[in-house]
């Protein structure tokens, strides 16, 4: 037989090695800006266009690359970061595995311009799909400019999987907050559509945070600094009170590198234990400092998940940490209140016994004495005993004229008479029916009656808003402000009302009926959260999401005690809707047992 096993051609490669380094174009921001890092740029500028679809340019001042280098940077597993296996252990780069550029040129159309500060002239390297067009001299300033053109080109199946622009480029801002958080004292820039959304001056670690999440994040944060043999923590904590129900703002870095540990979050998180409600998660900007030899970064091409050699010591560490931090700034509860010195007791009268003050009542006074009524007359007789029956003994009523029907029994039939209802474990509510008995989900039933509402309010009817006394101003960072002016129409169809959008933060003066004002951050936080992971191409998709958020925020909560009253208005309602057998999310919102199938458990 012949033989069928053979070398796959170089350009076949580095498509398929693209594949595990290039998931999206988020994926060639992070490695671009890693190199300007690892170049020692001290500015960095992105640049992208269409989601990163079109184009993603980073430019730096770094120290640049010689003609060779520029040439040789587009090989598979080229790399200046290390040499022989052992320093793998002793990485102190962000990149290291050569992998990056080789793929990234496979899959696109990528310039290269650069240039060495003691060189005359730069380089510049014209790749389309792993073939270099041409190499030629230029005149360009120190560093590096790379522009990376039409992604997945020569891929059209991956291309077909990208999300929305919206998505992408959410999913772009997060790696490079990630990039900036980790390195503070580098200038950034963020340039989408030639619409500037960062700009980023070199500051320290408060600084930098304070500047990507806006103005209102320094009051939140709480610093951790502690230092031991084997690990330096710095960095800050969100206090209590500003826990969110997204996970969005809890960022770890080892040795200045983004990485996502569960476990280590699980530390962060136990040591708020008792200080946040049910459902809330803290924020937190770590940053752990670690011999680079007890660390293994080589565990996945995206280098965001790493090993530790100690993992349960670094546990206890983090959260004795910031547990500590916590009480130190008195941030956990304490036992005494704050107490006004105007009420404390004066010294003289510490000895002093009070007295029960008298209370003096006029029994002869009587406000009615001097007004009679005109229609009304009631003469009763005064009697030794207290009784009650002695106020209806000898009562002469005069000058009433009473329109009434009489009612008996029959008036209401079995068939009219309303259906009592009752609620269970402050969860269901129970009503009987013609056929047996049905059994109601509150919470999921108020989302589909909650969803409707808002489907309707956003796309046929304009919907009712109640006026704030005074202005609510909520900050968000630059990412979400965007996306709410995206759905400022959508959302004042529902019945917000806002006053201003600025840079980092919109005042509310108006909001739906029905929602709380302490409601609204939560709801809008939720409601931004939501779309950024779900939201599809399609404009009446996005409503659709829209009123999925608010009616699963805003539902009657498993827990809450409702009298009878809001028991049968969610019944009422409930059977009105259009699919009132599901929630919003495809769960079973009533169960229905048959008279029949009572009958058989009790084997009648």
């Amino acid at each position: 037989m012949p033989d069928i096993i053979q070398l796959l051609p170089d350009h076949v490669a580095n498509q398929i090695a693209a594949g595990e380094v290039v998931q999206r174009p988020a994926s060639v921001v992070k490695e671009l800006l890693e190199n300007a890092i690892d170049a020692e740029a001290t500015v960095i500028k992105l640049i992208i266009k269409e989601a990163g679809k079109m184009l993603i340019q980073v430019i730096d001042n770094g120290k640049g690359m010689s003609r060779t280098d520029a040439r040789l940077s587009f090989e598979r597993h080229a790399t200046s970061k290390i040499k022989k296996a052992e320093d793998l252990f002793n990485i102190h780069t962000k990149g290291f595995r050569g992998e990056a550029l080789a793929s990234i040129a496979a899959i696109a159309h990528v310039d290269l311009k650069s240039k060495q500060e003691n060189q005359e002239l730069g380089t510049y390297i014209k790749i389309e799909g792993s073939n270099i067009i041409f190499q030629e001299n230029i005149s360009t300033p120190k560093g590096t400019s790379i522009a990376v053109k039409h992604l997945f080109y020569n891929i059209p199946a991956r291309r077909n999987f990208l999300k929305s622009n919206t998505i992408e480029t959410r999913h772009i801002i997060n790696e490079f907050q990630r990039v900036v958080l980790a390195h503070p004292t580098i200038s950034f820039s963020l340039y989408h559509n030639e619409n500037e959304i960062y700009h980023l001056s070199s500051s320290n670690l408060r600084q930098r945070i304070v500047a990507v999440f806006g103005k209102k994040t320094n009051e939140k944060l709480v610093p951790i600094d502690e230092v031991t043999d084997i690990i330096e923590i710095n960095g800050f904590v969100a206090k209590p009170e500003f826990a969110k129900k997204k996970r969005g703002e809890q960022f770890f870095f080892v040795n200045n590198r983004f990485i996502k540990n569960a476990y280590l979050n699980h530390a962060v998180t136990s040591a708020f234990e008792s200080l946040l409600s049910s459902g809330y998660h803290p924020s937190y900007f770590l940053y752990l400092t670690v011999p680079p030899k007890s660390i293994d970064i080589n565990i996945h091409p995206t280098k965001t998940e790493i090993k530790f050699s100690d993992e349960k010591t670094l546990y206890a560490i983090l959260h004795s940490t910031v547990k500590h931090s916590l009480g130190q700034y008195n941030v956990g509860p304490v036992l005494d209140f704050e107490r006004s010195a105007s009420l404390d007791t004066p010294y003289n009268f510490k000895d002093k016994k009070s007295n029960s003050p008298k209370i003096t009542v006029n029994s002869d006074f009587n406000p009615f004495k001097n007004e009679e009524s005109k229609s009304l007359h009631f003469h009763s007789k005064q009697t030794k005993n207290n009784q009650w029956e002695s106020l209806y003994t000898d009562t002469n009523i005069h000058n009433i004229e009473v329109e009434a029907e009489t009612v008996n029994a029959s008036l209401f039939s079995e068939e009219t008479k309303t259906n009592k209802t009752y609620q269970i474990h402050k969860k269901y509510i129970v009503s009987s029916i013609k056929s047996g008995i049905v059994y109601i989900n509150q919470n999921l039933a108020h989302q589909r009656i909650l969803y409707e509402e808002f489907l309707e309010n956003i796309t046929v009817k304009e919907a009712t808003s109640q006026q704030l006394l005074f202005p609510l101003e909520i900050s968000f960072n630059k990412n979400d402000i965007e996306l709410i002016k995206e759905i400022k129409e959508d959302l004042e169809n529902i019945g917000f009302k806002f006053d201003k959008i600025s840079g980092d933060s919109i005042v509310i003066n108006g909001i739906p009926t029905g929602i709380i004002e302490s409601q609204i951050t939560t709801i809008i936080e939720q409601l931004l959260e939501d779309i950024k992971n779900d939201i599809p191409n399609a404009s009446f998709s996005q409503l659709d999401i829209m009123a999925k958020s608010l009616a699963k925020s805003l539902a009657i909560k498993t827990g809450t005690v409702l009298n009878l009253k809001e028991q049968e208005e969610i019944v009422n309602k409930l059977f009105i809707c259009k699919q009132p057998d599901l929630s919003p999310f495809g769960k079973t919102t009533f169960i229905t047992i048959n008279i029949e199938e009572i009958d058989k458990i009790f084997n009648n």
